[in-house]
């Protein structure tokens, strides 16, 4: 197993991809296409931008941008001027971004211009509140006196914003020297990102992890999923989750492959990238794959480049996996496990496993890490009994971003970590999934957790009680869709189904928005008061038989 802690941070990894494969072709986006040299030298001068924009090591910058070129520089470029960064998924609502920015006290953010018909600077602007400074006058909104600068990835920027083209022209002042200084002088146990994600009080909570942690998992998901130098990845799962960014961006660095962004999943177009692009490795999530397989137009594309396929994020039906390999050639077939308290990695299949393995588990711990399940009772549970999955090993975080607290009511003195998910290990290891994270559930790939959605029905004043539960998506398409159970105030106007849809839409990212509502006089509790949600569960599958 290759360590890759050669590389000690982000910045010298960055470095030593640009050199060892400089001639290589590193990124492919749109019409663009540079090298791993090209690629070193656009970073050096993103960091550089970073610099003059008064960055110090430890600040931490954000980007709310989809998966491109842009984001790949301006993130890398930012972790080599010392920043801890901070990723933003672009499916959030201002208020949201907002949120998150006012948490980690962000001290700069690049943000896209407009990405699929959303202006997302006007959405800040409307979430934070404009200043109307003159450029570079200060903070330019009023509820982020942190943030110093904004910097539009694309197209023209307000006033009080800088272009793209302005950020990396400020930072032509700034001699090589000190750029490579700043990048030096990252340690391998200096925080790398933060990855923000809600908890069961619906409280975004961010994980840290740092440069060794962040090199270590994803160098063994490459040797795991044996990327190799010359592979062509194509980086469907968001730059803002884990998995997008690091077994994208980073594991790709570390091998020589070439990055080829996507923005948004669309069958058709991914379906065409791998046919021209000749892709080789494609990780993303089950639907994903499903989407391609049942595209009517399947044939008219040549899937014959695909060696590796890695999905993770739900339990792979057996049947799907069988279809990929008959249907893609001699495609490998991997599923994974992780999560963010674990740098994103914690189970993995390996090549050659049968059909059995790779369709009904998540495979088995990585290297130096231990796995186990156990009872209500905190005892360590035999092979084949159901319980919590705990995790300990060089991935689980220091810790949530300046919250100790919550930090130790998931992290024991032991240093397990609970991850609240349930599954089963059997003889070999190999660890089935069970149920969700809480009462969390993925529409789509993304990770919708209910009490984030409840808190918002619960707002709106016609509403006293909402409990979430996911249930399968009957379109097949997304996995799963939010189903929503609210107890509505007697005393005040009553509330429809589609009024609060749209009041949710209005407040969260539509991922999270249910798909149905259903009113009920009270909400199932136990003895202790709980809501069951699985009788709630129960409820809505029984009402979909009806309506079938």
């Amino acid at each position: 197993m290759r360590g890759d802690l050669e590389f000690m941070s982000v910045p010298r990894l960055v470095r030593t991809a640009a050199a060892r494969h400089a001639g290589r072709e590193a990124v492919v986006c749109g019409r663009t296409r540079i090298s791993y040299g090209r690629l070193g030298a656009r970073v050096e001068r993103a960091a550089a931008g970073c610099l003059a924009a008064g960055v110090e090591a430890g600040d931490r910058v954000a980007v709310w941008a989809p998966n491109t070129l842009e984001w790949i520089v301006a993130a890398l470029g930012a972790v080599s001027a010392g920043a801890v960064l901070v990723p933003l998924n672009t499916r959030l609502k201002g208020a949201e971004a907002v949120q998150v920015l006012k948490r980690t006290r962000a001290e700069l953010l690049f943000v896209t211009g407009t990405f699929l018909g959303t202006s997302y600077v006007a959405a800040l602007r409307r979430a934070a509140g404009a200043g109307g400074r003159k450029r570079g006058d200060g903070p330019p909104l009023a509820e982020l006196p942190c943030l110093r600068q904004v910097v539009v990835l694309g197209g023209d920027a307000p006033a009080e914003f800088r272009t793209w083209q302005e950020f990396l022209a400020a930072g032509d002042e700034v001699p090589a020297w000190a750029v490579r200084a700043r990048a030096n002088a990252v340690a391998p146990d200096a925080p790398s990102d933060i990855v923000f994600t809600s908890g069961t009080t619906g409280e975004p909570k961010g994980v840290v992890a740092t440069q060794a942690q962040s090199l270590r998992a994803f160098g063994a998901w490459a040797d795991l999923a044996g990327l190799r130098a010359g592979d062509r990845c194509l980086i469907v799962n968001p730059f803002s989750h884990t998995f997008g960014y690091k077994a994208g961006v980073l594991a790709c660095l570390m091998r020589g492959a070439t990055m080829l962004p996507q923005p948004v999943f669309a069958a058709d177009e991914v379906a065409a990238r791998i046919a021209t692009e000749r892709i080789s490795v494609l990780p993303g999530p089950p639907t994903l794959f499903r989407s391609l397989l049942d595209h009517p137009a399947r044939e008219l594309y040549d899937f014959s480049s695909l060696r590796v396929v890695v999905t993770g994020a739900a339990t792979v039906d057996r049947k799907l996996v069988v279809r990929l390999r008959e249907e893609l050639g001699r495609v490998t077939v991997l599923t994974a496990y992780g999560l963010s308290e674990a740098t994103g990695l914690v189970t993995m299949c390996r090549r050659g496993d049968p059909d059995e393995v790779v369709g009904r588990t998540s495979g088995r711990a990585v290297p130096d890490t231990e796995v186990k399940v156990v009872g209500a009772d905190g005892g360590t549970l035999p092979a084949g009994e159901r319980g919590e999955i705990l995790v300990r090993g060089y991935q689980v975080m220091p810790g949530y971003f300046e919250d100790p607290g919550a930090t130790e009511r998931v992290v024991d003195a032991e240093g397990w970590l609970h991850t609240g998910d349930v599954g089963v290990l059997d003889g070999e290891g190999n660890l089935r999934i069970t149920d969700r994270l809480k009462d969390m559930y993925v529409v789509g790939g993304f990770n919708v957790y209910p009490a984030e959605v409840e808190r918002v029905l619960t707002r709106h004043p016609g509403v006293a009680e909402a409990a979430v539960v996911g249930m399968p998506d009957p379109e097949g398409r997304l996995g799963e869709v939010g189903k929503a159970f609210v107890v509505r105030r007697a005393a005040a106007d009553s509330p429809t189904e589609q009024e609060l849809i749209r009041w949710v839409r209005g407040e969260l990212a539509n991922y999270k928005v249910p798909r149905g509502v259903a009113f009920l006089r009270a909400l199932p509790r136990n003895a202790m008061g709980k809501v069951r949600k699985q009788a709630l569960k129960s409820k809505a599958a029984e009402e979909t038989g009806r309506g079938a």
